[in-house]
């Protein structure tokens, strides 16, 4: 693939991987640290690619990894961020979002992959490295839980 053909991918899927990041990070400014670190990262091992129908689900992975790595490098640092900030920046967000942020990683992730993005499930396997079946169970309880959270929110 090139350069300019993976760029296109980047940019036509510019949201998408917003919405991944998101799931994963909390912080709109460490989001988009981790984009811009996952195409550097991309670009320089673009040769890596062995199927040029695959770069998005490539992508994605090396995006995955990103935001991990970034949480990582976060521990190691005290956070100072007042509280007052964290409940305004809360407010703006739907119940839906708030809803998927209590789920644990694993099924945030599985979650956000498959409904919120459109993976299939093959692809939502391949990107967290997991099996289909797992995929699909994780589906099951993803939806399970976050309807017990939104009937928990209207009450």
């Amino acid at each position: 693939m090139t350069k300019e053909a993976f760029a296109n991918v980047i940019m036509e899927n510019e949201r998408s991987f917003y919405h991944i990041s998101k799931s994963i990070l909390k912080n709109d400014e460490d989001c988009a640290d981790a984009v811009q670190e996952a195409i550097a990262i991309a670009f320089s091992k673009l040769s890596g690619l062995r199927q040029d129908c695959y770069a998005k689900t490539w992508f994605t992975r090396i995006l995955i990894n990103e935001c991990y790595h970034l949480i990582k490098d976060r521990k190691r640092c005290l956070p100072m961020e007042r509280e007052e900030d964290s409940a305004a920046e809360t407010e703006e967000y739907s119940e839906l979002y708030l809803a998927l942020a209590q789920l644990n990683p694993d099924l945030r992730m599985t979650v956000v992959l498959h409904y919120i993005e459109g993976f299939s499930v093959k692809e939502t396997a391949l990107i967290q490295k997991i099996s289909e079946g797992t995929v699909k169970s994780r589906l099951s309880r993803g939806r399970e839980k976050l309807k017990q959270l939104l009937e928990e929110q209207e009450a």
